[in-house]
């Protein structure tokens, strides 16, 4: 007695620090880890709902717990959870696909237990009855929904496993991730193999499917054909150039047939059965206007092809316009990669991420999603070069991968002959003469690619058919559907949109005569978040129609930060590029809430006195003076509500030698006050609402994330921490401003 007693007692101890008991025998017998991971689910589920474990927004909560539910065998609550969450991320049924696995594993668990069958026999009969329930445009999305990646979640789990050796105790946090990562090698080992089975037998019933090899320029590209089985007669063709080669190739056909299109996907040089050299973004120009050509003279084609895809694959489009095949009539580039522009490097500064992604899409045929995913491995990779002070050139080495593809983008710092050989370049665009639908969202990675090609379409074609529609998306929204919460806010009714019914309309209105799809009112469609409208203008200088300058000064010393200060005076800066281990700092923004602002000097508006809706791309001019001869800004501009939340509203990096030409390098000189103007900013369109007050970082790029540039003055990707000399000290003036678009009714 007195034996229980003192392990009920540990218990209680255990759970009032927010552990419990798991056995370490868990670790290396899954048959322990099978009986003792539900009861440690149930433990888990009563601390998130509590007020110190609970998460800040809905969906993240929703998630877990329907997560949790599921581990603990709780299956009829777990799948009311799964579809609050799917309420919560979606407003129309582009949504239902969310966590299908989940749902289809929960519910022949249910079947299983009801009927006393096999776990096989009631996945089977699950699973049909969830097809023949889903609407059709959903039918496409269930082979990338239902591919889970058994290996990959294997490892993960061990990972997980493995920490807790020797332990008898695990905290919450870890208790949280092992519930998750367990769950998700559980559902997809137990339920991939059938329900792929069974989904091939599906698509076979309504689809033909062909795979082809082509001789293309003496290379060999690999091309998978999706069409209707009711549609005997030629149609136009939605193709799609995809490096990505994979399931999604299945998808990305499958969906153009199920709008009435005949699908083709052709994989990029390299890729799936292609045994030639894969460069990334190199000869897209050259092989697509082939690939346009052979699939214009296909009996299934009418002669029509319409183009479609995002990031990669909106890249892809407009090197296919570089010389744009007779055939070709419209293209709707989503989230493009403006090559040389964004990527891989932002108005001239080189991304660590470049080196994660070419190894993604190069380390095999398809596409290396453990390798890609695996954040651990990744962080570590960047934050070791980081900690060396090596050059920006050994990072690939540091990953145990040298890189070819790495050194040869690295050594086009400028915005040289090599980007513009791989999509139109100035007077090209004037030729580019059939219409063009661009997507893209505030929140999109490549949202300043997307209207990179935008701007100099219109600039050099001033009858340019080309139509634009932003809004509060992400680089993942902005080519499917408008998801009910992006950065964890919900976004308005009204921008919730499927992004692939507005393209196919598209099609149907360019393609086979159809209307014009209604939200496209003017050349550029915007929604104003926090109203729930959009707007329609002409161009995007009309997206405002006022603006405020945003001046470096402290508002104590001045009655509005946007009045231009009546005496010169600067804030100095200093950064030392020998601290790797500097603690990072933060803005205090209330008890809930800060900002990360290590390297950043903060200028803080006044309360705003009345709404205010931003609506553009910030601007402006910072006046500086440096002891060295370059470096790389860093502007953060948020909204600070009255309730105390901060909301990123715009962001914008350069190298300050090609701030004024993104071709030519123009190095500073140490001492001399020198102008950098703020181009190519992000996007936004918000309603700020009165009681609020504006928030601006200014500061230096220095982190594991981007190249370091020591202000030497040498080629930035082969400076060393050798290179750094002093601390680099930086004079803002105060007459620097940053120009916030403002709209005014």
């Amino acid at each position: 007695m007195k034996f229980k007693i003192l392990l009920a007692l540990i218990f209680v101890n255990l759970l009032q620090a927010q552990k419990f008991y798991f056995p370490k025998t868990a670790v290396n017998d899954s048959v322990i880890l099978e009986k003792q991971i539900p009861g440690l689910a149930q433990q888990v589920i009563p601390l998130l709902q509590s007020a110190k474990y609970k998460p800040e927004n809905t969906v993240d909560l929703m998630d877990n717990l329907f997560r949790l539910q599921l581990v603990a065998h709780d299956y009829k609550n777990s799948l009311a959870s799964l579809f609050e969450n799917r309420k919560l991320f979606a407003d129309h049924n582009m949504g239902d696909y969310r966590y299908i696995g989940f749902e289809l594993y929960a519910l022949a668990k249910m079947e299983q237990e009801e009927n006393n069958t096999s776990f096989s026999n009631a996945l089977q009969k699950v699973f049909n009855q969830k097809y023949e329930s889903l609407p059709e445009k959903l039918i496409p999305r269930l082979e990338l929904a239902l591919n889970g990646d058994v290996n990959a979640s294997r490892k993960l789990l061990k990972n997980f496993l493995d920490k807790q050796k020797d332990k008898d105790s695990i905290d919450y946090k870890t208790a949280l991730a092992l519930c998750k990562n367990y769950l998700n090698y559980k559902t997809y080992s137990s339920i991939k193999p059938q329900v792929m089975q069974l989904l091939a037998s599906k698509d076979k019933e309504r689809f033909i499917i062909e795979t082809k090899d082509l001789k293309i320029n003496g290379n060999t590209l690999s091309v998978t054909i999706v069409r209707r089985k009711e549609n005997t007669l030629p149609l136009p063709v939605i193709l799609t150039n995809n490096i990505y080669a994979g399931p999604i190739d299945g998808f990305f056909g499958k969906r153009a047939a199920t709008y009435n299109y005949v699908g083709v996907v052709v994989n990029t040089r390299g890729k799936r059965n292609s045994n030639d050299v894969n460069n990334p973004f190199e000869h897209e120009s050259q092989d697509i206007y082939e690939v346009i050509d052979w699939v214009s003279k296909q009996p299934w084609c009418n002669g029509k092809v319409g183009m479609i895809g995002g990031s990669y694959l909106g890249f892809s489009q407009w090197a296919a316009v570089k010389k744009v095949h007779p055939a070709l009539k419209t293209i709707v580039p989503q989230v493009a990669v403006g090559i040389g522009i964004d990527y891989p490097a932002q108005n001239n500064i080189f991304m660590s991420y470049m080196l994660q992604w070419i190894q993604y899409v190069t380390n095999n045929k398809f596409t290396d999603e453990a390798d890609f995913t695996n954040a651990v491995k990744w962080d570590s990779i960047f934050t070791k070069w980081y900690k060396s002070g090596k050059s920006f050139r050994s990072l690939d080495k540091i990953s145990g991968k040298p890189s070819k593809i790495f050194q040869r983008w690295l050594d086009h710092p400028g915005y040289d002959e090599y980007w513009q050989k791989m999509i139109p370049y100035k007077e090209d665009f004037s030729k580019i003469n059939i219409p063009v639908l661009t997507t893209t969202g505030y929140y999109d990675d490549d949202q300043i690619g997307a209207l990179y090609y935008f701007k100099q379409h219109h600039q050099y074609n001033k009858n340019a058919d080309h139509y634009l529609v932003i809004g509060p998306y992400n680089h993942g929204g902005a080519q499917s559907f408008g998801f009910t919460y992006v950065n964890g806010s919900p976004i308005d009714p009204v921008a919730r949109i499927s992004i692939d019914d507005l393209a196919f309309s598209w099609f149907d209105y360019i393609l086979k005569g159809g209307k014009k799809p209604e939200l496209l009112k003017d050349r550029i469609n915007f929604q104003v978040m926090n109203t729930n409208t959009w707007k329609h203008v002409a161009d995007l200088d009309k997206m405002h129609n006022s603006s405020l300058k945003f001046y470096l000064q402290d508002k104590k010393n001045t009655s509005s930060v946007f009045n231009k200060p009546e005496t010169r005076n600067f804030t100095t800066q200093i950064i030392d590029f020998k601290n790797r281990d500097q603690k990072d700092i933060y803005y205090k923004v209330s008890k809930k809430d800060s900002i990360k602002m290590t390297n950043s000097v903060a200028f803080e508006s006044e309360i705003l006195d009345k709404d205010m809706i931003m609506s553009g791309n910030l601007s402006g001019v910072f006046n500086v003076s440096i002891n060295k001869k370059d470096f790389d800004t860093d502007t953060y501009l948020y909204q600070i509500s009255p309730d105390g939340k901060s909301y990123l509203l715009s962001t914008h990096i350069v190298r300050a030698s090609y701030a004024k030409n993104n071709q030519k390098r123009q190095l500073l000189e140490p001492g001399k006050t020198e102008q950098i103007p703020i181009n190519n900013s992000y996007v936004m369109s918000k309603k700020i609402e009165k009681g609020s007050k504006l928030l601006l970082l200014v500061g230096v790029n220095k982190n594991p994330n981007w190249q370091i540039n020591y202000g030497s003055g040498k080629d930035v990707s082969e400076e060393t921490i050798k290179d750094s000399g002093e601390p680099l000290e930086i004079k803002w003036y105060n007459d620097s401003y940053v120009e916030v678009p403002v709209y005014k009714d």
